[in-house]
């Protein structure tokens, strides 16, 4: 049986009027597109931290307005702003607990929200407190004894920790985490360190990369295979996502046939976003078209492809979408070895450039390459 969940990862609001509530106008505009276009096909919708950019009730209170009428469950965590005033008040004070849990099982998923501001000093001094750290050790091993599919959600990489960094990264991969979901960079980017995938989404308010041009990002994880694509506001649909296999550059687990298939009959899933009856999907691997199958609730595609050995372009197209990954073939006598696992959680092990996922590898914000101090 397969284990699917999908999230709408909403990048940092940095909400503040000073910018005239740039980041309300922007999340307003997400909530309407999520209840009308993506519905129940997300599981939630993730606010990765820096959410007021100077943590006071009244930017607090403008991003709960502009969350109310959203239909769909949504979970917080904090960032270095939203510790600006040395604690974490005003943030707990604005979101009902049920809204910022520590943990919570979500579709089969072991999801750990990690608070990894309140430990340092304040600004980008980022540490795990005793009880996070215990927590995490804690809900890692319970996701193991009761085959749950671990997630991390953290405001930064593990390598922007000022202690411990590389201990939590292993950790995570130890623990097979299949994804850790982040803010803090304002740009977007994939991290694959050879054992876990680490995503990134730009920020609400405070872009510098593709001409300040927002979104959100929607992030799918299949049967432990995680696909994650970025997507404009306002832009058309329906939003089609390739679920399975792995594309090349998130594969973790190369000797695992449901991120590098064998050769013969290969299942491909997509998943759907904004169909509707008249959605037809189809799919391409170098030949002729074909069309894809809906499950009984028109969300999750299938097909199934006949591939060779060797590196495949893989095209699903629904409407005037499309999303291509490259897909691996190997069979079981030649799959690709690992090496060891080095400088884990950094972001040396960036995937770079992937324009058709909404990545440009400029890396261009303020907490790396950005214009702003």
């Amino acid at each position: 049986m397969s284990a699917t969940i999908s999230w709408v990862h909403i990048g940092d609001l940095h909400m503040d009027e000073a910018d005239g509530w740039l980041a309300r106008e922007r999340l307003m505009a997400i909530v309407g597109e999520v209840n009308e276009r993506i519905g129940d096909a997300a599981d939630f919708v993730f606010l990765p931290g820096d959410n007021a950019n100077h943590a006071t009730p009244e930017q607090y209170r403008a991003i709960t307005n502009a969350l109310a009428p959203l239909r769909r469950p949504y979970r917080v965590i904090p960032g270095d702003h939203d510790f600006e005033l040395g604690n974490l008040d005003t943030y707990e004070t604005a979101f009902p607990a049920i809204n910022r849990p520590e943990v919570e099982v979500i579709a089969g998923h072991r999801c750990v929200f990690l608070d990894m501001i309140s430990a340092g000093a304040g600004g980008p001094d980022f540490r795990l407190t005793m009880h996070h750290w215990n927590r995490l050790l804690e809900e890692l091993a319970r996701a193991e004894a009761e085959g749950q599919v671990p997630l991390v959600f953290m405001h930064a990489y593990p390598g922007d920790l000022a202690a411990d960094g590389d201990a939590v990264a292993r950790t995570f991969a130890d623990a097979r985490v299949a994804f850790v979901d982040t803010g803090h960079t304002h740009y977007n980017e994939l991290l694959n360190d050879g054992r876990v995938v680490y995503g990134a989404t730009r920020s609400t308010a405070q872009i510098e990369e593709d001409g300040g041009r927002p979104g959100y990002t929607i992030v799918t994880v299949h049967n432990r295979v995680p696909s994650w694509r970025f997507k404009p506001i306002g832009g058309g649909w329906p939003f089609v996502q390739i679920v399975a296999p792995a594309d090349l550059r998130l594969v973790t687990r190369p000797a695992d046939p449901r991120q590098v298939p064998r050769p013969g009959e290969v299942a491909v899933v997509a998943k759907l976003f904004g169909g509707d009856a008249d959605t037809v999907v189809m799919i391409t691997a170098g030949g002729a078209p074909q069309p894809m199958t809906a499950d009984t609730d028109g969300v999750l595609w299938r097909a199934t492809l006949s591939l060779a050995p060797g590196l495949h372009a893989v095209t699903v197209t629904a409407g005037d979408d499309q999303d291509t990954i490259s897909l691996l073939v190997r069979p079981e006598d030649n799959i690709p070895h690992r090496t060891l696992q080095v400088a884990p959680g950094l972001d040396i092990h960036t995937v770079g450039a992937w324009p058709e996922r909404g990545i440009l590898g400029t890396q261009l914000g303020p907490n790396k390459n950005g214009k702003k101090p």
